[in-house]
């Protein structure tokens, strides 16, 4: 399965973002691009994010992507610890507690070098499943 270099480069986003709090469905295009640094990969990713009856807005994230023993850490872009990926598995689960908040990631990468990301987050105004499929650019 990827290791950490393997997702260096552009890749292709559409993501889903299905809010039952709200009853809601967003969109969201862009590009991600894993670029070296000096300890591993900035992940940056830019796009279009379209809300119902909302005007289509820009979006942008960056996260740090480090190797972790046999495994690969994501930060925060402040260095501070999100989750992990075990690469060796095919789908790859954890989670971020973010109190009261909580984060239920999986990744896919049965069919490399597409690849899929699904957050289910939960907390007292939060309820919502983020579907990102990636593909190379």
């Amino acid at each position: 399965m990827p290791q950490l270099d393997d997702f260096t480069g552009r890749w292709r986003i559409a993501r889903r973002i299905e809010d039952a709090w709200m009853d809601t469905t967003g969109l969201f295009e862009g590009v991600a691009r894993f670029t070296p640094d000096a300890e591993g990969l900035l992940y940056s990713e830019v796009g279009e994010l379209r809300l119902p009856q909302e005007p289509p807005m820009a979006a942008r994230r960056k996260l740090l992507w480090r190797q972790d023993g046999a495994g690969i850490a994501v930060l925060f872009e402040d260095g501070r610890p999100f989750h992990r990926i075990d690469p060796a598995a095919r789908v790859v689960q954890d989670w971020h507690d973010c109190d009261p908040d909580a984060y239920d990631v999986t990744y896919n990468f049965t069919r490399w070098p597409h690849w899929r990301m699904i957050w289910k987050v939960c907390g007292p105004r939060k309820d919502y499943v983020s579907i990102s499929d990636f593909r190379p650019a």
